[in-house]
């Protein structure tokens, strides 16, 4: 057994040894000869693709190669290959020199049975630039415009070019002008070289009316080795219309007729002709006014029409003069220029002539107008229009202010002027309206509210006696003076002062509306023996502050206080304080009542609660509940401070209830009065329903028969009651006049007796008048009353009715 571990032994050993020695002669690196051209590719080549470039050799057979960088898998790509068993290099398309002028690639030899790297290098492919590229203009189109009136040899336009080519063999390049459209006349176009730049320019005139723009083609050519690449570019030059045609007015521009005293009027239409392109400013007219020292008029451009508006800017004066010669000139809003051609030249610029219009020219551009100034009724003016005048106030009634004086203008018109006073807002001042002298006629008072500022004014007019009649105006400024005429007075004379530990303030301000120095600073003074605890802490200035002592208790007190102006004018004031407890001494008012300090809890208010429930229901308790434990009906007082109807015939048949304790009733009842009936019982508590027949008196009034609520009256534990239904009580009219009769026979002095009185008439049957009248009297006769007469009382008799009673018990105990 050990034999045969050893054995396994030694040829593990030997494996190891055979694997290390193949493993070093694997990696171990061999120098390798290798054989490489420079290689270069022509960037203008015109050969087929693919062609070969070259061949790498090395003195190994076992060998593959690979190519990789730029111009294989990197920008430029797809433009190299290399055959991995010769070695052969491909170009299969062109390479831009101006974009990589140099392909950097790295050749890897791998060796065929280890596949490892036996060679890495790289090679340089350099580029040969070639004229393949034109010059070319920055931009394809240039458009500009340029004036009529350009002088030649000026620079136009700038044109710039630019050769991607690097060599500089390849980037020179001509400009040359190829065509001109349309054909120029008296005009050549030329083309100036400078360094990459081309700059045009022309000889001779240009005319807006021959050509309103040109279209100029222009080549740039490579002048270098190899091909002659070349671009173009158009050029646009528009030709603005100068002013080469002066504006001519059409004939002569005739009469214009304004009246006097009109402004901002239009009198006359200027027509003028221009050949020069509409709507530019060499055809734009401009008017010039000569003649018109006062300025008068004025004159403006239509800009549709190109006329010129002649207005009156300021009126116009008859009696100045009825006519007015006016001289008018127009011209172009640019100067008027020409250009000839006298002579040309191949050498330099041609020879021109250019310059302005000649006299007889300008003359057509100048015309006369004449106004013509109608007279019309003017308004008299007042020299001055305005006076000021200075009157203290409180002056007597009749005081002379001023006197104003008007003139017409129209001198020949001969017109009576008349005067009459206008704005005057408080009625203050009369005119004389054949002299113009205002006067007043009340006391003027500054402190008036027509007064701003110590200032009334007044208005006055002047009317002629024209054709129309025609006012002019003028104004009185009154300065009024002012007087020490009001006494101070008080902002506030009631105030609220709060209780406090210290003393308590609260301001009290002064008024006087007269002017400085009749007014503040005020004097305040506290007089009277009401003063105690009080007093001001400043006695001078527009307002003060009145100090509580706090010894003064809670209450109203009626201070007096006296206030003087600067000069010593006094006024004596009641100011009435209230001095409380308030929630914000910050801002008092005694007006709010404090809330209470002393919060309730919810248990408290739930005892309060409930006690005024147990109370209200004791004392109701004792109001429903007889000495029979009966109850009864409280009728619920509907008058609500209204008279009420009680007059409706035949309530019905409503739930009646008998008064009680009748045992004073005469005792033969009515034939036909009603029996006593029960209608049903329910448990313990016994309702009862009476009717005492048709001759029954309704208790209750129409209101409380419309109701549909039911009164149930019971009693307490369990006693006996009685419902009355639709809340009223039917009472025989029979036993209310016997009860009524007895009570008051009693009242009755000894040995006088009730007289009987005839029926009064309160109402008619199916009339409302007199049912809200004051019932005067109650009549009762000693008879009674026939079956056939019903008496509707109102609720209210039921107060009278309970006062004449002797017993409460309104319900005999039925059981």
């Amino acid at each position: 057994m050990s034999t045969i571990h050893l054995g396994l032994f030694l040829l593990l050993c030997l494996g190891v040894d055979f694997l290390k020695s193949s493993s070093s002669g694997i990696l171990k690196r061999q120098k390798r000869r290798w054989i490489i051209d420079s290689y270069k590719i022509d960037e203008g080549y015109k050969g087929t693709f693919p062609y070969e470039l070259g061949k790498i050799k090395i003195d190994k057979d076992l060998i593959y190669f690979e190519i990789n960088g730029p111009g294989v898998d990197e920008e430029p790509v797809d433009v190299l290959t290399i055959n991995e068993n010769t070695g052969v290099i491909t170009v299969h398309r062109p390479v831009d020199f101006e974009q990589f002028p140099v392909l950097m690639v790295e050749l890897k030899a791998f060796d065929r049975k280890s596949h490892l790297i036996d060679t890495q290098l790289g090679v340089e492919i350099q580029i040969i630039d070639a004229n393949d590229n034109p010059p070319m203009f920055y931009r394809d189109r240039y458009e500009i415009s340029t004036k009529e009136a350009t002088s030649q040899g000026t620079e136009l336009v700038t044109l710039t070019v630019t050769d991607k080519d690097k060599s500089e063999a390849y980037r020179s390049f001509d400009l040359k002008i190829v065509s001109v459209n349309p054909e120029p006349s008296e005009l050549e176009f030329y083309i100036i070289r400078r360094r990459q730049n081309g700059i045009i320019s022309f000889k001779g005139c240009l005319d807006h009316e021959k050509a309103e723009k040109y279209t100029i083609i222009v080549e740039a050519k490579g002048q270098g080795e190899g091909p002659q690449l070349s671009s173009s570019s158009t050029v646009v030059i528009h030709v603005e219309d100068g002013n080469n045609h002066l504006p001519v007015m059409n004939g002569q521009t005739g009469l214009g007729k304004v009246r006097e005293g009109e402004e901002n009027v239009l009198i006359k239409r200027l027509q003028v002709r221009d050949s020069d392109t509409r709507g530019t400013k060499a055809w734009r007219a401009k008017y010039q006014i000569q003649g018109d020292a006062n300025n008068h008029f004025r004159i403006s451009t239509d800009p549709e029409t190109n006329e010129g508006l002649l207005f009156v800017e300021k009126p116009l004066d008859y009696e100045d003069g009825a006519v007015k010669n006016l001289t008018i000139s127009v011209e172009n809003e640019v100067p008027y220029a020409t250009c000839k051609v006298v002579g040309r030249s191949t050498t330099g610029l041609w020879r021109v002539t250019t310059g302005g219009a000649a006299s007889e020219t300008l003359s057509a551009s100048v015309g006369l107008v004449t106004v013509i100034v109608e007279d019309v009724n003017e308004p008299p003016a007042f020299k001055p229009p305005q006076k000021e005048v200075a009157l203290v106030e409180n002056a007597e009634a009749g005081k002379h202010l001023e006197t104003f004086t008007a003139v017409d203008p129209d001198v020949a018109s001969g017109s009576t002027i008349v005067y009459k006073k206008g704005d005057d807002p408080a009625d203050w001042v009369k005119v004389n309206p054949e002299t113009g002298k205002i006067t007043t006629t009340k006391v003027i008072d500054r402190e008036s509210a027509f007064v701003k500022d110590s200032v009334y004014t007044v208005t006055l007019y002047a009317i002629d006696n024209g054709q129309p009649p025609m006012t002019g105006t003028a104004t009185l400024i009154i300065q009024v003076v002012d007087q020490n005429d009001n006494a101070p007075s008080l902002a506030v004379s009631a105030v609220d002062m709060c209780q406090s530990d210290g003393r308590s303030l609260a301001n009290i301000t002064g008024l006087d509306p007269d002017a400085t120095p009749y007014g503040g600073p005020f004097t305040f003074q506290l007089k009277g023996t009401a003063a105690a605890g009080w007093k001001l802490d400043a006695t001078q200035g527009y307002s003060v502050n009145l100090v509580k002592e706090p010894t003064v208790p809670s209450g109203i007190y009626e201070l007096l206080l006296d206030v003087f102006d600067l000069q010593g004018v006094k006024a004596s004031h009641n100011v009435s304080v209230t001095v409380c407890t308030c929630k914000d001494v910050t801002s008092p008012n005694c007006h709010q009542r404090r809330g209470a300090t002393v919060s309730v809890g919810a248990g408290a208010l739930a005892v309060v609660f409930f006690g005024i429930v147990l109370l209200a229901g004791v004392l109701l308790l004792a109001l429903l509940v007889s000495c029979e434990k009966n109850s009864f009906l409280f009728p619920d007082d509907t008058a609500e401070q209204i008279l009420m109807r009680s007059n409706t015939e035949k309530p019905g048949s409503d739930c009646m209830v008998a008064w009680p304790n009748l045992g004073k009733i005469p005792e033969q009842e009515p034939p036909n009065a009603g029996m006593w009936k029960e209608i049903h019982q329910n448990g313990s508590s016994t309702k009862k329903h009476y009717d005492w027949g048709s001759e029954a008196s309704s208790f209750m009034n129409s209101r409380h028969r419309n109701t549909d609520i039911r009164w149930n009256y019971q009693t307490w534990g369990g006693g006996k009651g009685y419902s009355a239904d639709q809340d009223f009580v039917r009472i025989n009219n029979l036993v209310l006049s016997g009860k009524l009769k007895q009570r008051l026979t009693a009242l009755q002095e000894p040995g006088e007796e009730l007289g009987d009185y005839a029926p009064h008439v309160y109402a008619k049957e199916g009339s409302d008048a007199g049912t809200h009248s004051l019932l005067d009297a109650i009549s009762i006769c000693d008879t009674s009353p026939g079956p056939d007469l019903d008496v509707d009382l109102d609720s209210k008799f039921n107060d009278l009715a309970s006062i004449c009673m002797k017993s409460c018990n309104l319900l005999p105990n039925h059981t």
